[in-house]
């Protein structure tokens, strides 16, 4: 797997950091009394590319919460750009009047985080915010509103800490951009 690695565009002890300053950001503004109700938020992280992400934010956020999930299929299999997105396996719970913070990997066209926000509104959430780890540098990410953002990268196709490349390299510790070669199928 090293070998395909182009370069490191965020090493692994800086996400680190950056996760546990969202984790800050996270916790004091769903924590009482900013919120109507309990100190208690229901998270939804959208899969499969936010679930190493979710799972180092939420053991550093230190409030009453459930998990919803959610699949969103928009980079289907060696795609290199998103695709129309779709909800492909929602299992929500009952979200009406609840506190919801979505979660995802990569906001570069926007569409699944529209798609995602609107399932959620659907449903009768009291609030609905948006964190996502990275946001490309397109027009169309810098048009939607996220309430945190874990780094703005350039537009480059990237993979690691759960972000993949026809499903593999989600293991990778760093994220990176991948050669050339390996994008293009040479070995």
């Amino acid at each position: 797997m090293q070998r395909d690695i182009e370069r490191v565009l965020i090493p692994q002890e800086q996400i680190a950091r950056r996760v546990a300053e969202l984790a800050r950001m996270i916790t004091v503004d769903h924590s009482a009394p900013r919120l109507a109700g309990p100190a208690e938020i229901t998270i939804v992280p959208v899969f499969t590319g936010a679930m190493i992400f979710c799972g180092d934010l939420i053991r550093q956020v230190p409030l009453h919460m459930q998990i919803g999930l959610m699949s969103v299929s928009s980079y289907p299999g060696r795609s290199l750009s998103a695709q129309d997105a779709a909800v492909v396996a929602p299992q929500l719970g009952d979200l009406k009047g609840r506190h919801v913070l979505l979660i995802d990997d990569v906001l570069d066209s926007g569409q699944t985080i529209k798609l995602v926000q609107a399932v959620v509104r659907e449903q009768g959430a009291a609030s609905v915010r948006t964190c996502v780890l990275l946001r490309k540098d397109r027009p169309s990410a810098r048009q939607v509103a996220v309430d945190y953002v874990g780094f703005d990268i350039p537009d480059v196709f990237v993979v690691g800490y759960g972000l993949d490349f026809d499903n593999y390299y989600r293991n990778l510790p760093d994220i990176v951009s991948l050669k050339a070669r390996v994008i293009e199928g040479r070995t």
